[in-house]
């Protein structure tokens, strides 16, 4: 199923596994989440709860059931392009979400939100590139990092704070791409070395992260 193949996508390439699937914990009726503070607008959540002890950590993943049908008609595992990248890149942020705070929180690691939302801005630009080089060999995406950074926009429904949270995770993660992009179109060994950096910068921390991207980028 799809998701499960985007999950072993994203794992692959950073070389992670966590013990669940991520269809044990998607929802796709509204209904069933907690109200949210900016009224329930997105098409993609990860719902959180911790124990107060902080020994036990409930996740569900809410993504739109039309968003599901669409990609289930145009799946971007066979053909990613301008039809379904959209809805590639919200499916490919709640499965990136999941992913990295099942692996945390198996290793007893804390998740900021910022953090969260820096790897997932990462994921997307990786695991798409990946799959375009995988489906257009002969073409290098170099207009990928433009589509996901400099032509997309934040809800203005959202509030202040989550807007620049986004914001912030946006930039770092760009900063981070810009790099990559260089390297993985470098004619020798650009994506076995990006590789190996990948799998170190996942493992980072939230201002471990953030140091790494200030100090190579």
């Amino acid at each position: 199923m799809l998701l499960s193949r985007l999950q072993e996508l994203i794992g692959g390439i950073y070389d992670v596994r966590v013990a669940y699937d991520v269809y044990d914990f998607l929802v796709t009726d509204r209904g069933q989440l907690p109200r949210a503070p900016h009224g329930g607008l997105a098409d993609e959540e990860l719902i959180v709860a911790q124990s107060a002890d902080g020994s036990e950590l409930a996740l569900s993943l809410y993504l739109d059931p039309k968003l599901l049908e669409r990609l289930a008609g145009a799946d971007p595992l066979i053909e990613l392009n301008g039809a379904n990248l959209g809805d590639w890149w919200t499916a490919l942020e709640g499965v990136s979400h999941f992913l990295y705070l099942a692996w945390n929180a198996g290793h007893d690691k804390p998740v900021s939100l910022l953090e969260l939302e820096m790897q997932a801005e990462v994921d997307k630009y990786v695991a798409s590139y990946w799959l375009m080089r995988r489906q257009y060999p002969d073409h290098f995406p170099a207009e990928l990092r433009r589509a996901l950074f400099e032509r997309t926009r934040i809800d203005p429904r959202l509030s202040a704070q989550r807007r620049g949270l986004y914001g912030e995770a946006s930039r770092y993660a760009e900063r981070f791409c810009r790099r990559l992009e260089g390297r993985l179109a470098a004619p020798v060994h650009g994506e076995r070395e990006v590789l190996t950096e990948l799998r170190r910068f996942y493992r980072l921390g939230n201002a471990r992260k953030r140091a790494h991207i200030e100090r190579t980028s």
